[in-house]
């Protein structure tokens, strides 16, 4: 008998143990295979999973996947739903549903089990976040999409899916950046490390900039998390120095300003040291300053 716990994978395996997705019946008349157990499926009395979170398969791993089975059989049993007489829809597996296929099998082995919309929802999500290899924005979309449609907070989230809030937290942020970086995370052009760098940046045009860079000159992790400090040190606005003007030095400074018919500018500092700066409009205004100051 075919142990089920190490047959489904840790993440599926613990949402089965729900007893309200397991019923026990025949499946029709003439087969002999109950739910819950393994059964041989015709491939051609199964549909797709309309909620599989994997968007993108590769052709040439389905294919190294499909001359695998082809030798050695399917070794891990799909799952799937059952949704009348001799129709059934995909759990999970779909990789190995797609390159039985391909490998020209009539039928593949499976469990089949008995789950709502929102059940399977959630049993398809957490089971391929946990076994397949989704990449990052796949993973963020796919735990978005158990927070609103199966109602989890991100700490139940986090613990449904065997990961520390913070990672979910992350994940979740890759979704901010614009589409162009999203695209770039999906083909590989940057790492999650890149992604994570580039969402703590407010600025679109700043974050597209930089990913560009990291694309084109193939920047670390750390040169552009060098890039970011340094451009965050240049945008910071220096802090206005404190002027410390005696109340008998402002009324000095306005003094001039009224002799000068122009503004003047007076700083000083705590250790007294300072600028004095004469304003003028025009030529005339420059050359009447200058006469004043030498007639004196």
């Amino acid at each position: 008998m075919v142990n089920k716990k190490r047959a489904l994978g840790r993440g599926l395996s613990a949402l089965l143990e729900n007893a309200n997705t397991d019923i026990t019946t025949r499946l029709s008349s003439d087969e002999n295979a109950t739910l819950g157990s393994i059964a041989e499926v015709s491939i051609s009395a199964i549909e797709a999973n309309p909620f599989q979170p994997r968007s993108l398969f590769e052709e040439e791993a389905l294919v190294e996947l499909s001359e695998s089975i082809k030798t050695y059989g399917i070794i891990q049993p799909v799952t799937l739903r059952k949704m009348g007489n001799d129709h059934f829809q995909l759990i999970s597996g779909e990789r190995r549903f797609r390159a039985s296929q391909i490998a020209g099998l009539d039928k593949i082995p499976a469990y089949i089990r008995v789950a709502d919309d929102q059940t399977m929802l959630e049993m398809a999500l957490v089971e391929n976040i946990q076994r397949e290899n989704l990449d990052a924005i796949e993973i963020a979309i796919s735990y978005k999409r158990l927070m609103e449609e199966c109602n989890l907070t991100q700490e139940s989230l986090s613990q449904k899916v065997s990961k520390k809030r913070s990672t979910v937290t992350n994940y979740l942020r890759l979704l901010k950046l614009p589409a162009e970086i999203q695209l770039g995370i999906r083909k590989s052009l940057i790492s999650m490390g890149h992604a994570r760098a580039l969402v703590a940046i407010e600025d679109i045009e700043q974050q597209l900039f930089l990913f560009e860079r990291v694309v084109n000159e193939e920047l670390s992790v750390r040169q552009i998390e060098e890039l970011i400090r340094e451009n965050n040190t240049q945008s910071k606005p220096k802090p206005a120095s404190k002027n410390y003007l005696t109340y008998d030095l402002e009324q000095r400074r306005n003094y001039l300003s009224e002799r000068f018919s122009n503004k003047i500018d007076l700083k000083r500092s705590r250790s007294g040291t300072g600028k004095l700066v004469i304003n003028f409009k025009s030529d005339d205004d420059l050359n009447l300053i200058l006469s004043l100051l030498e007639s004196n």
